[in-house]
């Protein structure tokens, strides 16, 4: 199991993401928000390919299609984190923070 804890900013909506492995290479999505539209995404994330997903087109992305669907702000970094995830833990990523910092 792989979590990514994901501080959206001004919203204060944080998700916590958990990535399973499901066989070979699937793997299920579940999440923990306050977000109504972040917590939407969960149904279309039951059962994916993860090699697939973190090797795909934005367009071609399960996670970007139901974030196109779902989420009301394009800036939400919560489906980068679900990449994040998927990539931890189907073996495609090592476990590394990233981080935005934003000045004005």
């Amino acid at each position: 199991m792989s979590t990514v804890f994901v501080k959206p900013g001004v919203c204060g909506l944080d998700t916590t993401i958990t990535v399973e492995k499901v066989g070979r290479s699937g793997v299920k999505v579940s999440m923990d928000t306050k977000c109504p539209y972040v917590k939407k995404m969960e149904a279309d994330l039951q059962e994916i390919d993860g090699f697939s997903e973190c090797f795909s087109k934005f367009a071609d992305s399960k996670v970007y299609q139901s974030a196109n669907n779902n989420c009301k702000h394009l800036a939400c970094p919560v489906p980068s984190g679900i990449i994040k995830a998927i990539e931890v833990e189907s073996g495609l990523a090592l476990p590394r923070d990233v981080e935005f910092n934003i000045q004005k």
